[in-house]
């Protein structure tokens, strides 16, 4: 039996759709924030105004805040994460659109004290001009990763 030349496409064409699948599933953890826990943002609390609290599952505090206020697409921001009753080996920010794909966005923070973790990051502008955002605060500790989930608003 002879195979033709599309025979060959298609297979290859199958095998690239295959490697493409398996090496997307091997390094999703690096696009998405996962989380062994959840954390949970005081209700009301409004970023463009002040710092936010949340409540770590199994005790524990996180505080987060964006500056500076309003928070501005396009320009600098710090961002600062406070950490009680856990002790964070690595802290990073996740910005993503709550309606939007707005790509990839996450900063890392550094620790400049104990349970104090500061860092650098910049919103894209949305063609809308207006954005609720959430920005996922990852604390990973020698044994879980916590996440907790702000919303905020930009441009409205």
């Amino acid at each position: 039996m002879r195979i033709n030349k599309s025979h060959w496409l298609n297979l290859a064409m199958i095998v690239a759709l295959l490697a493409t699948a398996i090496v997307g599933h091997r390094f999703s953890p690096l696009l998405l924030p996962k989380a062994d826990m959840t954390g949970i943002a005081e209700p009301g609390c409004d970023l463009r105004q002040r710092a936010c609290a949340a409540t770590l599952p199994q005790g524990g505090r996180m505080e987060f805040s964006i500056t500076p206020r309003p928070i501005p697409f396009l320009q600098p921001l710090r961002v600062e994460v406070t950490v009680t009753g856990v002790e964070p080996g690595k802290v990073e920010v996740d910005f993503a659109g709550e309606r939007m794909n707005m790509g990839y966005n996450r900063s890392k923070l550094s620790a400049i004290a104990p349970g104090r973790h500061v860092g650098d990051a910049s919103l894209p502008v949305c063609v809308s001009g207006a954005m609720t955002w959430v920005a996922t605060v990852v604390v990973e500790t020698d044994r879980r990763r916590i996440a907790v989930p702000y919303r905020f608003d930009v441009g409205h």
